[in-house]
């Protein structure tokens, strides 16, 4: 029986994994899935964990990128013959199995089924803990449940350890792929303000989306509702 960690490199499963190493916890792997759409401190952040811990992380990457998966590729549905999924929504999170879920299963199925998977949930999330893309085998674990470890505590405990992932938390609670649509409003007026580089991407990208970034708002509209915003924040300032 494996031990595979399934490692995001957020602050949840960064202080899992150190925490699991740190009580002598038997690990075989470690795996990262990545969806080329980190932030470019997520990069630097995984090279500094593979440096703390001394081992190797293994990288898996998708069969196909993000931009042709979702404005390219010419499928049979949904949406007969249009090219792409387009933007992911809640009903419709292709992005996760494809780009997350089916590299990682994959990879576990040439390497043995017979697997322990560590997952790196907070205690404050746990309704999370059991849900199952794909219906993929292995026993799942959940750590920083079992020891009652919050999201908060998490972050503080990296932090203690000299992980600040380029001072991404300071600015989103949340920091996976970058472009997501469900993002809440803050996170994406965050993104324009921080990262214009990046807001610029997604202008580019959502051209090519027959679906619209948000159900009410396409970026060009966000990105209007941004600077309308900060024009009237510095207008009550003059005043």
């Amino acid at each position: 029986m494996k031990n595979v960690v399934a490692f995001s490199g957020g602050k949840d499963s960064t202080a899992m994994l150190l925490m699991m190493i740190e009580r002598n916890m038997h690990i075989d792997e470690i795996l990262f899935s990545d969806t080329g759409l980190e932030f470019p401190q997520m990069y630097d952040h995984i090279d500094m964990v593979q440096e703390y811990i001394g081992r190797e992380i293994t990288i898996l990457k998708p069969k196909y990128s993000f931009e042709y998966l979702a404005f390219h590729k010419i499928k049979t549905k949904p949406k007969v013959g249009a090219p792409g999924y387009g933007w992911p929504s809640v009903h419709f999170r292709w992005c996760t199995w494809k780009l997350k879920q089916d590299p990682k299963n994959e990879y576990l199925k040439e390497h043995g089924r017979e697997r322990t998977e560590y997952i790196g949930i907070a205690k404050d999330e746990e309704d999370r803990a059991f849900v199952d893309y794909n219906g993929n085998e292995g026993i799942k674990k959940y750590p920083l449940i079992e020891w009652g470890v919050t999201e908060k505590q998490a972050l503080a405990y990296c932090y203690d350890r000299g992980f600040n992932w380029g001072g991404l938390y300071e600015i989103f609670n949340r920091v996976s792929c970058w472009l997501c649509p469900l993002q809440p409003m803050s996170a994406l007026r965050r993104l324009y303000t921080h990262f214009p580089d990046l807001w610029e991407q997604l202008k580019e990208m959502d051209k090519l989306s027959y679906r619209q970034f948000k159900p009410n708002y396409s970026v060009e509209d966000l990105e209007q509702i941004f600077v309308a915003e900060s024009k009237q924040d510095c207008f009550a300032f003059m005043k």
